[in-house]
């Protein structure tokens, strides 16, 4: 049986397990999928020594982690920065970005002409694969981090009303507010927004975050990370199986 898996740090409520188990089963593939947890870079270094599982999804906080373990990347994997999914080649661990064309095919239906700039908070991988997607459409992104160190990076204090008023699209790709922590949220000046906003959030557990709880009540129009998921998931797929 061909094997497959997620790897991250902590794993209990992923969909990807879930979600890929469902779909071998409505498809009747032999295949498995599995968790691989780890607590460090190191015993995830251990794991790729491993040739009997084909492909991996990559989650929180090994996206940019994995790519020294790697033998190879693809060009977009390289120019984003970051490695959501892995695929045994020949006995060698190439790592492609599927969230690249996930956030691009959740994100297209809901874009208009006002969504000129952007405010992506974080600055993880997956911030890095919709700031690239961005890019491309020819969006401007501005970074919002705890700690900004770069040009266009920008603190939680920064956000104004000024801000809000230039960039009608904010993603939130941070694991705040996610479950079992969703009762916390980020600070974000809620008021400044407005029915022209479209505000996302990554996180798909809960289905509606604080953030997107708040924003929604400030009149802005709201999506969560499913679709994104969903999409990036089947793209993996279409890898493993090329």
């Amino acid at each position: 049986m061909r094997k497959f898996g997620l790897i991250g740090k902590s794993l209990s409520h992923s969909f990807s397990k879930s979600f890929f188990e469902n779909y071998f089963s409505l498809n009747k593939i032999k295949a498995s999928f599995d968790n691989y947890e780890f607590q460090n870079s190191e015993d995830l270094k251990a794991f790729l020594s491993r040739k009997d599982v084909l492909g991996c999804s990559v989650t929180i906080p090994y996206k940019e982690q994995i790519i020294p373990f790697l033998d190879d990347l693809t060009e977009e994997a390289k120019e984003v920065g970051a490695v959501n999914c892995i695929k045994l080649e020949n006995n060698r661990w190439v790592g492609y970005n599927t969230d690249v064309f996930g956030f691009k095919q959740s994100i297209k239906p809901f874009l208009t002409n006002k969504h000129e700039k952007a405010l992506v908070i974080g600055t993880g991988g997956a911030a890095k694969a919709v700031a690239y997607v961005l890019k491309e459409i020819g969006i401007e992104v501005l970074n919002i981090s705890r700690t900004p160190q770069k040009r266009n990076q920008f603190g939680f204090e920064d956000i104004n009303e000024y801000m809000l008023k230039a960039c009608k699209l904010i993603i939130n790709t941070s694991p705040v507010g996610m479950f079992p922590n969703d009762h916390e949220t980020i600070p974000f000046p809620f008021s400044f927004l407005t029915s022209e906003h479209l505000v996302v959030d990554l996180i798909y557990n809960p289905e509606v975050t604080l953030f997107l709880k708040e924003a929604k009540a400030n009149g802005a129009m709201i999506l969560n990370g499913a679709s994104m998921l969903k999409e990036q998931a089947l793209k993996s797929w279409d890898i493993w199986n090329n």
